[in-house]
């Protein structure tokens, strides 16, 4: 079993740290908050008055904290981690930060001849409590392979992400379409109720459409991705359709911005000639609105 300290003991770095205990790690835990040390140490862990202390001794030094600033302070700043940090240690970054955030840290890390890696998690508190985290590892090959056992007392499902920094990105990534998506199904949710429409009916409908399965598991494999731009569903059509429930929105009274800004993407498409192309051609337009090469050609 690993030595380790644990840093940052919130919402989900208190249920994190519980499950090490439970799969026998030895623990060493810091946070300000010192009834979530308390709990800790109720369950077994040893309490330390400064990441410094925590990480005497450690094998693995796993950071759990609300933003890149904190992480950056508890790495370099007086009485942190670096000063008793061991050369053969592992630090795992576990916050949600900024990339470049990561990025710097993880260099400033290396400058000084030390390991760092980043394992953002995704799914809940719940999961936390549980063990069941989904756990997206941002290292060397040789960190993700050291850091795995450790890990998997936290989760139950590891995707390697493809390098240092790489957990953060595909984190980021995730979290925007999840929360943009929370915003969009209300909209549509409201407007279901709006209408009348019973919502056991629509959520049966949209489970078996792009709408409740996303368009990375349907139309986007199938069509774009593949190349193939021939239209099962025109973006003209589409444009169509999402003008008429805006149109019905607004004389409900339902307010629908998500819904507008998606038709202004929609317009866009179709004034760059691309009306009659299929629906997931949306993915090449806002490629090209980015300044990136589009992948198939008109």
């Amino acid at each position: 079993m690993a030595v380790i300290a644990f840093i940052g003991l919130g919402q989900m770095g208190s249920p994190m740290a519980s499950n090490l205990l439970k799969q026998g790690h030895q623990l060493s835990v810091f946070d300000v908050n010192p009834d979530a040390v308390q709990c800790l140490v109720d369950k077994g862990a040893q309490p330390a008055s400064s990441p410094a202390q925590a990480t005497i001794g450690a094998e693995f030094v796993i950071t759990m904290l609300p933003n890149g600033d904190l992480v950056r302070s508890v790495l370099f700043g007086e009485q942190g981690v670096c000063e008793t940090l061991s050369r053969e240690a592992l630090v795992i970054d576990m916050s949600t930060i900024h990339p470049l955030q990561t990025d710097k840290l993880i260099a400033d890390m290396q400058s000084k001849g030390l390991s760092m890696m980043d394992v953002p998690v995704g799914r809940t508190s719940d999961n936390a409590i549980t063990g069941t985290l989904l756990l997206l590892a941002g290292g060397t090959a040789e960190q993700v392979e050291r850091a795995t056992p450790v890990l998997m007392a936290m989760g139950n499902e590891l995707v390697n992400t493809g390098g240092p920094g790489m957990g953060i990105r595909v984190k980021l990534i995730n979290n925007y379409m999840s929360i943009a998506l929370n915003a969009l199904s209300a909209e549509a949710a409201v407007l279901c109720e709006a209408l009348g429409l019973s919502f056991d009916v629509a959520l049966k409908v949209m489970s078996g459409t792009a709408a409740g399965k996303g368009h990375f598991t349907t139309t986007w494999p199938n069509k774009v991705m593949k190349g193939d731009l021939s239209p099962a569903f025109m973006i003209d059509l589409a444009h169509k359709d999402l003008g008429i429930a805006l149109d019905v929105a607004n004389q409900l009274h339902v307010p629908m911005p998500l819904g507008a800004a998606s038709r202004e993407v929609y317009n866009l498409a179709r004034a760059a000639g691309r009306g009659r192309e299929d629906w997931s051609a949306i993915l090449e337009q806002v490629r090209i609105s980015a300044g990136l090469t589009a992948n198939v050609k008109k």
